[in-house]
């Protein structure tokens, strides 16, 4: 059997504004999680919600609604600021946010949270001990053999991930990118010179085509999950008239230049109505190959890794 895992990173990012905002995530609940839920439940999909503490504590709903459709609910850190990525916290800091995070989505959701994926995909050498400590058995934040790091933060870091593992796979007790005898499984995101994301669908959906064949025969060959994720941000429209200057989230002029303006811009491509139509003709599209659509959960399960 061949698996597919639709993930979805659920925050307040704005892509338009490109910041965090409250109003976002009053959209993310009342416009995109309603439309994901019922296009999963049209096509007999179970999937993964990788929710910030902050935006379960903003509004409980969104993870109440993925929880009572039978969803796994997982974790994307308390918060999505850049300042406080997991690649720049203390070991002490990131058990801290992991504990609380969780305790947040469990006692919303009534569910066992064990899965966890950083936010922006950052992480360090104290994660793997850290998500030991706070109680979590998965990790999602690696993307192996990307070529596309310069764009975003935590690029020096993430060109360790150039010869990290493709399949499933219990981590170093130091390094999420490479196997070893620690206690959490890795299951990596896919990619191959770039992400197999929302944003590339969107932005160049030739080029997304392309790799989701390649994928495809990786997986029926050599047994690998395709693990796609997305943002529920990428199904609402915040465009305005307003003129509006790009928040610069970081002092450095480079990391400014190609992961704020170039990103952004690259990101503001096909957001809303045509992202909901790119998205239903992949789920066709990938069925279509036989593939069996499951949580991180009962994948980890099913390889016999939990």
């Amino acid at each position: 059997m061949n698996y597919l895992l639709l993930t979805n990173d659920v925050e307040t990012h704005s892509i338009y504004y490109n910041t965090l905002r409250d109003e976002t995530g009053y959209k993310v609940y009342k416009q995109a999680i309603p439309y994901l839920l019922d296009l999963y439940e049209k096509n007999n999909i179970k999937s993964t919600f990788f929710i910030t503490g902050y935006i379960a504590q903003l509004y409980p709903g969104v993870v109440k609604m993925i929880a009572d459709n039978g969803h796994e609910v997982a974790c994307h850190g308390l918060t999505h600021e850049v300042e406080k990525a997991f690649d720049t916290l203390s070991l002490e800091d990131q058990i801290s946010h992991l504990k609380e995070a969780k305790k947040i989505l469990e006692d919303i959701s009534n569910q066992e949270v064990i899965s966890f994926r950083a936010p922006a995909l950052r992480v360090n050498k104290d994660t793997p001990r850290a998500l030991e400590e706070a109680g979590f058995k998965i990790d999602s934040s690696i993307s192996p053999q990307r070529l596309d790091f310069f764009f975003s933060f935590g690029s020096i870091e993430k060109i360790k991930r150039l010869i990290s593992p493709r399949k499933i796979y219990f981590t170093s007790n130091e390094n999420l990118a490479r196997r070893g005898n620690s206690k959490i499984i890795e299951l990596p995101v896919s990619s191959f010179s770039l992400p197999f994301v929302g944003s590339l669908m969107r932005y160049n959906n030739l080029l997304f085509r392309i790799l989701k064949s390649f994928l495809v025969i990786e997986a029926k060959y050599f047994g690998t999950a395709i693990n796609y994720y997305m943002h529920p941000t990428e199904f609402i429209d915040e465009y305005s008239k307003e003129k509006m200057k790009v928040n610069r989230r970081s002092k450095s002029f480079l990391k400014y230049i190609f992961a704020d303006i170039v990103r952004r811009k690259m990101k503001l491509k096909n957001l809303g109505a045509p992202a909901k139509l790119l998205y239903k003709q992949f789920i066709l599209d990938i069925n279509n190959n036989g593939f069996e659509t499951v949580t991180i959960k009962e994948y980890c399960k099913i390889k016999g890794f939990l």
